[in-house]
Order: structure tokens, then C-alpha cells, then sequence
């Protein structure tokens, strides 16, 4: 009873100090979970790579090559989008600030066919719409579009070298993590509970939503923000590289997408009464997405994310909401996560609770 009794105190102190110790080494990593979990994802991307290269050199060597190939793929392009970005930005704003909204928008549609037509159905329908009405709304919406350019204009602009070391801690850590990631997998399935088929769901499942996150929606996104960047270029709408970028993050939105940019951008031209160009916006649109959607990313993504539409959609728009723009690859994941647990829950412990 004796020994029973104190094998029962040395677990409860131990369970103790390895809650303590566990929080605090939390606490020590919180300002890096951003950074780890990124570099846990790009793992995942590139160790195929990685293990074709140990085939013919040492795994220090291919794990160098690697990085090398995640600089040159990533960080390369990722540092030129910023820079050019920001200074984008603050010109916009610059511009934005020294034109009278009020003035643009009632040229615009004080003798446009199109909105007078419209003015005239909504009136016969019993609502009432003004120039002055009009103006006052999208003066004000423009002002705090601008107001949101230049915070967000400034704070890149101040944190491209936090960028630059934040993305070489990245490699480092992505380094050192595919030499020893079997090492650092197999310590994590140790210290969990759970039964090792459902550890190895769980792993699997992310495994599958990063590559399908990073690789597939990545890439489909990269493409549409890309080729929205040039039409916007070419009909030399202001700001390409900001409405591009814009682009590829809506990209990720399964339902609307770039259409939230592009629809927007046709209406526009066709109150100014550019019917051809609107046209040509309404059509690429479709097109690129019909594309992407169809053709594209099902070569990427193939059956890896098995979720509905909607909880996609919700998933990203929480993450965008709670994470900013990496929500776009947290929501997801997170919802994956619960929807797996869930998943073992019903086919494991549900009957055990009924029971």
C-alpha cells in the first residue's frame, strides 16, 4: 500500500512539473508559431524532393539544396511582391488622397446611360436614388479603402527586413527539420495518447490539407492573381500589383474568389460606357475560373480535402477574421483537425459513451 501510495505522489508531482515545464516551453515558442508552422507545411511540400536528392549526397548537403530551391522558389519572389507592394501602396494612397472623390464619381454617372436607365426602373418601383446619394456613399467607402492602404502600406514598408529574418529563421528550422523529421514525428506520436492508427490519421490529414493548401490553392491563386495583375495592367487600371495580390488571397474563397474584384471592375467600365471592356472583364473572369476550378486545381488538389464547399468557405473566412491573411491557411487546418477528431470520436469512443 506503502509503495502504492507514493508511486501515486512521484506521478502527481511529475505531472506537476511537466504541466509547468511543458507551459513554459509554450510560452518560450508562442512568438514563433507562425514561423514553425510554416516551416512544418513547406516540409511537407518539399521532403519528396528532399528524399530524391539524399539519393545521391549526404542528408546535410540535400537538405542545403533544398532550402537553396525554397529560397529561390519562395522567399526570391515573395521579397520582390512585398517591396513592390508596399511602394504600390502608399503611392495609391498619395493619389487617392489628393483627388476629390465627390467630383470622379459624379462625372462618372451624372450622364451615363446605363445608370440613368437604371434610376428611371428604380423609381418606377418606388425607390429613389440620387447622384448625391451615390457620391456620399462611395466617397466615403474610398476614403477608408485609402486610410486601410496606407496602415497596411506602412506596416509592410516597416517590416520587410522583420520579413527578410523572419523568413531566414524559417530555413533554418526548415533545415534542421528534414534531416530529422522522422525523429521529430516519432517523438510527437510518443508523448500522445492516442492509439498509433489514429495518430496516424490525424498526421496524415494534415499531411494531405497542407499540400493541398500550400500546393494546390497556392498555385491556383499564384495563377489568378498573376494573369488579374495584367488585364489590370493593360487597361491600365491603378494599382495591378495590389488588386493582384488581392486577387490571389480571394482566390483561396471557394464561390465568389477574384469574381469579388472582377464583377466590381466590369460594372465600372460599363458605367463609364465601356461596353467592350466590360465584357472582356465579365468573360475572363469566368473563363480563368471555370479554369482553375475544373481543369487546374484538380490536378493539384485531387481528392486530398474532403470538405463540403460551405465549411471550406467558412474555414477561411473565420481564419482571415480571427489569424489575418495566413487564416487562409490556419482555417483550414484547423478545420481539419476537428473535423478529423470528430471523425475518430464517432467510429471509437461514441459507442464507449452510450454505452
Amino acid at each position: 500500500m506503502a509503495n502504492n501510495s507514493t508511486d501515486t505522489h512521484a506521478l502527481k508531482y511529475f505531472l506537476f512539473l511537466f504541466t509547468i515545464t511543458t507551459l513554459l516551453v509554450a510560452r518560450l515558442l508562442w512568438p514563433f508559431l507562425s514561423l514553425l508552422i510554416l516551416s512544418f507545411l513547406l516540409v511537407n511540400i518539399f521532403r519528396p524532393t528532399y528524399n530524391y536528392i539524399t539519393r545521391y549526397t549526404s542528408c546535410n548537403f540535400a537538405s542545403f539544396l533544398t532550402c537553396l530551391l525554397i529560397v529561390l522558389l519562395v522567399f526570391i519572389p515573395l521579397t520582390f511582391f512585398v517591396v513592390s507592394l508596399s511602394k504600390e501602396a502608399l503611392d495609391q494612397f498619395q493619389y487617392m488622397k489628393g483627388i476629390n472623390f465627390g467630383v470622379k464619381i459624379t462625372e462618372l454617372v451624372r450622364n451615363n446611360s446605363f445608370f440613368i436607365s437604371s434610376q428611371k426602373y428604380l423609381n418606377d418601383a418606388g425607390i429613389t436614388l440620387t447622384i448625391d446619394d451615390i457620391t456620399r456613399s462611395l466617397t466615403e467607402y474610398s476614403r477608408t479603402f485609402a486610410l486601410f492602404l496606407y496602415n497596411k502600406a506602412s506596416s509592410w514598408a516597416a517590416n520587410v527586413i522583420t520579413f527578410m529574418i523572419d523568413f531566414a529563421l524559417m530555413i533554418l528550422v526548415i533545415f534542421f527539420l528534414l534531416i530529422d523529421y522522422d525523429t521529430f514525428v516519432q517523438f510527437v506520436l510518443q508523448l500522445s495518447p492516442l492509439p498509433d492508427d489514429q495518430e496516424k490519421q490525424l498526421i496524415g490529414k494534415f499531411q494531405k490539407i497542407s499540400q493541398a493548401i500550400l500546393l494546390g490553392n497556392g498555385i491556383c491563386g499564384l495563377i489568378q492573381g498573376v494573369l488579374g495583375g495584367i488585364v489590370f495592367a493593360y487597361f491600365q487600371i491603378g494599382s495591378p500589383i495590389i488588386w493582384g495580390g488581392i486577387m490571389g488571397v480571394l482566390a483561396f474563397l471557394p464561390i465568389l474568389g477574384i469574381g469579388m474584384v472582377l464583377l466590381p471592375t466590369a460594372l465600372i467600365f460599363l458605367l463609364k460606357g465601356q461596353i467592350g471592356q466590360a465584357i472582356f472583364i465579365a468573360v475572363f473572369y469566368f473563363t480563368l475560373s471555370m479554369t482553375v476550378e475544373y481543369l487546374i486545381k484538380p490536378k493539384f488538389v485531387g481528392k486530398k480535402v474532403k470538405m463540403h464547399t460551405l465549411t471550406v468557405f467558412l474555414s477561411i473566412i473565420g481564419g482571415l477574421s480571427v489569424f489575418g491573411v495566413l487564416g487562409i491557411i490556419y482555417g483550414p487546418l484547423i478545420m481539419t483537425a476537428f473535423l478529423t477528431l470528430a471523425d475518430i470520436y464517432k467510429k471509437n469512443y461514441a459507442p464507449l459513451a452510450v454505452n
